[in-house]
């Protein structure tokens, strides 16, 4: 049995084999002592799992119709029950080919994310500390879990960059990333700040990049260590302390891309270094794929990669208690539960029009 590709386009029937070659799979010993290939096939397994259950749903509704019509030629009693099961193939039919429409292949996937201060000093520190807390926060009514792999805090208390693992604790279709890929951008505040002793609303920007955290699991990207530059220092806590006595942190880069990954969260240097790896292996297959959908023109959106607050996709007003998305209109005056984690409306409206917009894609046929 083979490992089938997620980008390849499948009929129902070809998900249906598979579903049944990953169940053999997950259920032999041997796949599950190679603990990132069971993750894998574990994801894809979630991932198809909701067309299987639908298409098993429609063939036994049309299965059971059959059999009412035959048995309605002898008994007419049968015929509501035919009138019944003919009325919810329809439905079936559209929820599954709904399901067909070719997802994003990273959707199961656990996610990277980086928030990085930007203009506006100090309270721009402050914004971004806001929206780890929000993300944290998410996380946690969804059940996932975050790590700090990497931080740099600001005098009072912010983030002027930081690094977070969100991992969700059980396999599924619409995991990490399939809610939290469009948050990559800038994110625009306005409000008082504490440092303003005069009560004028100031604007600031911080900038939230999130890729899919394929880590080990990506045997696609190789790395020659001749193109890594690694550097060891001490880990460090709030206000840039020690809290280590070995040097013990990890910081890598790489050298013909200038990416730059550190972590100093994990107990040892090998354990550091390692997620770094991992991490910078996400980066590079991020790029890469960025990369290729700009050579073929992809209509997909893109990051923005610096953090200037006129490259905006979202803005946080408090004065009017607002939080503002421009990508597709959305206002809602719930700012302070939004940043205390209550994201699901928002993100709701992001992929409401992002599955509009891939259902219209393929229904032109493009």
């Amino acid at each position: 049995m083979t490992e089938t590709s997620t980008t390849a386009p499948q009929t129902a029937d070809a998900l249906l084999a598979e579903h049944a070659d990953l169940e053999l799979m997950l259920a032999d010993p041997a796949v599950h002592a190679d603990p990132a290939r069971a993750r894998r096939l574990g994801r894809r397994y979630a991932e198809i799992g909701p067309v299987v259950a639908v298409a098993k749903e429609l063939a036994s509704v049309r299965d059971d119709l059959a059999a009412a019509r035959e048995l309605a030629a002898d008994d007419p009693t049968f015929g509501a029950e035919a009138d019944d099961l003919a009325a919810r193939v329809p439905a079936l039919e559209a929820r599954l080919a709904e399901l067909l429409v070719p997802r994003d292949p990273h959707d199961a996937d656990d996610v990277v994310l980086e928030v990085k201060s930007g203009e506006g000093g100090e309270e721009s520190a402050l914004f971004a500390g806001d929206l780890v807390r929000m993300y944290t926060r998410f996380a946690e009514s969804r059940g996932w879990s975050t790590e700090i792999l990497d931080a740099t805090t600001s005098d009072l208390g912010g983030y002027k960059d930081v690094t977070l693992s969100v991992r969700a604790r059980v396999p599924a279709a619409d995991g990490v990333w399939s809610a939290l890929k469009f948050e990559g951008g800038v994110h625009r505040v306005q409000r008082v700040p504490v440092t303003e002793s005069q009560g004028r609303i100031h604007t600031s920007a911080a900038g939230v990049l999130v890729y899919p955290d394929t880590g080990a699991d990506d045997a696609g990207i190789e790395i020659d260590d001749n193109d890594l530059r690694v550097d060891v220092f001490r880990s460090s806590g709030h206000g840039g302390q020690s809290v280590n006595t070995t040097d013990s942190a990890v910081r890598i880069t790489h050298l013909p891309t200038g990416i730059v990954v550190s972590c100093q969260n994990e107990r040892s240097q090998l354990q550091n270094r390692a997620r770094a790896m991992e991490v910078l292996r996400s980066r590079l297959q991020a790029l890469a794929e960025e990369e290729a959908a700009a050579r073929a023109s992809d209509a997909r959106r893109s990051q923005v990669r610096t953090v200037d607050r006129s490259e905006r996709i979202r803005t946080y007003n408090f004065p009017e208690n607002r939080i503002a998305d421009h990508r597709v209109g959305y206002k809602a005056h719930n700012l302070a539960a939004v940043l205390d984690g209550d994201l699901g409306d928002v993100i709701a409206a992001l992929v409401a029009a992002d599955r509009a917009e891939t259902v219209a894609i393929g229904g032109s046929g493009s």
